[in-house]
């Protein structure tokens, strides 16, 4: 069975929205799956030793993982025919295991934009119950206008 999600237009959406954001806690099975996954075998992200050794205070997730969860924030937000025209995003604190991590987000401007859709400016950002604020970000969507 297949669920029919509405499509978000620029007409639905005012400075100051919030976006519907997620929670993903940080397990250590989430943590193989983005070594894995990634391929980023570099042992800060899996050797806890190495990564004390390195003067971190555990293992940690990678970069990799820490744009696909922002990009899925956006692109869950935009829907189907809306389109991810840039971001960015500065890892100012660490998201380790037993973690729980807030993908949130806020409507920050609009503009008619070009091409026939409509652009939407974004601060968005990953923050966890155990330090806050872990990766603030920027965004520039396309959104279609209403038929």
């Amino acid at each position: 069975m297949t669920t029919q999600i509405a499509q978000r237009t620029w007409e639905d959406v005012n400075e100051g929205d919030e976006l519907d954001g997620f929670v993903l806690e940080l397990t250590d099975t989430k943590m193989v799956e983005q070594v894995s996954g990634s391929q980023d075998f570099y042992p800060v992200h899996h050797d806890t030793g190495f990564a004390r050794e390195a003067g971190h205070p555990e293992i940690f997730y990678n970069t990799g993982f820490t744009q696909a969860t922002l990009s899925r924030l956006l692109t869950d937000w935009v829907g189907v025919d809306g389109w991810v025209k840039k971001m960015s995003f500065q890892m100012r604190k660490m998201n380790i295991p037993n973690d729980q991590v807030h993908a949130r987000g806020v409507v920050t401007g609009k503009s008619e934009g070009d091409g026939g859709m409509g652009e939407v400016t974004l601060d968005i950002w990953l923050e966890n119950d155990r330090v806050g604020i872990t990766t603030p970000a920027e965004a520039t969507v396309l959104l279609p206008h209403r038929e």
